[in-house]
């Protein structure tokens, strides 16, 4: 599969594409507060292109279990100014990380080429319109309930079913707005309303979301249920664990890794490309 973004195309079927994480935002899980300065944003984004990341996804909300949502303001406040620095540098493509059709249009006038929806186009009824309107690649995730209630005891009857059902109403969604087919990426939304048990689960049974027809996106990076399976570890002592399972996905299926550490991952992704396609 190949996609076309901000001047570059993606050839998934070539290798696994690794996504970057740039969260200017005081209050993320992981890295909350190290990137509110701009300029230090900017430096970690280039220092992650030279990595290897092949997309940097900027996001100017925490999205980590609890987090009330921030004003569109807020978001445009924190997230332009990076934007704007970081196309001005560097070539590769920047995807906006927000649920909010306001924030979005602003990034996308702003430079940046991809919108990545932890709703799926289900939280702004403006959003489906918009990535048509601006013919941008739109990465639709599956989360139950939201950012702020996900996590409060998230059930399901049967877990990759209804997941994959619901992905399938937001690619309609999309497709019905007049989003392209092969400008849909899909994302199952590990940690997004889901269990320790639900997100090995999703990463056991990844192979089943390739069935939708379109590049799938896993992350894993530094989630809560990789420090529960490695006895309680903090974000930052997760590094091996978010290794192992982003291996995992990428033998199960999926095209591009959402991450925050893109050297460790982006080498490890290599050897398990090499290996999948020998």
């Amino acid at each position: 599969m190949r996609l076309a973004a901000g001047g570059h195309i993606l050839d998934f079927s070539r290798r696994t594409h690794i996504m970057g994480i740039l969260n200017v935002t005081p209050d993320s899980f992981s890295d909350g507060g190290l990137y509110l300065d701009p300029a230090r944003a900017v430096e970690r984004a280039l220092r992650m292109a030279g990595e290897g990341a092949d997309i940097i996804d900027v996001g100017g909300e925490s999205t980590r279990p609890g987090a009330a949502a921030a004003s569109p303001e807020a978001e445009i406040e924190r997230t332009l100014p990076v934007i704007k620095a970081i196309k001005k540098r560097t070539s590769v493509p920047v995807s906006i990380d927000t649920w909010k059709a306001p924030v979005a249009r602003a990034a996308l006038d702003a430079g940046a080429d991809i919108i990545n929806d932890i709703s799926g186009m289900r939280f702004d009824a403006g959003m489906p319109g918009l990535a048509a309107l601006y013919k941008v690649p739109v990465v639709l995730m599956h989360i139950k309930g939201t950012p702020e209630d996900m996590q409060k005891n998230p059930r399901y009857d049967a877990l990759i079913p209804e997941i994959l059902d619901y992905l399938r109403g937001s690619i309609r969604i999309a497709s019905d707005a007049g989003v392209r087919e092969d400008r849909i990426i899909i994302d199952p939304g590990i940690g997004f309303g889901k269990t320790v048990g639900h997100n090995l689960e999703i990463l056991k049974n990844l192979e089943a979301f390739t069935g939708l027809g379109k590049p799938v996106l896993a992350g894993p990076s530094r989630k809560a249920f990789i420090g529960h399976v490695l006895g309680g570890a903090p974000p930052g002592e997760r590094l091996e664990g978010t290794i192992a399972a982003a291996i995992i996905a990428i033998m199960n299926g999926a095209s591009i890794l959402r991450v925050h550490d893109v050297k460790e991952v982006s080498k490890a992704a290599r050897v398990a490309d090499a290996i999948k396609r020998s």
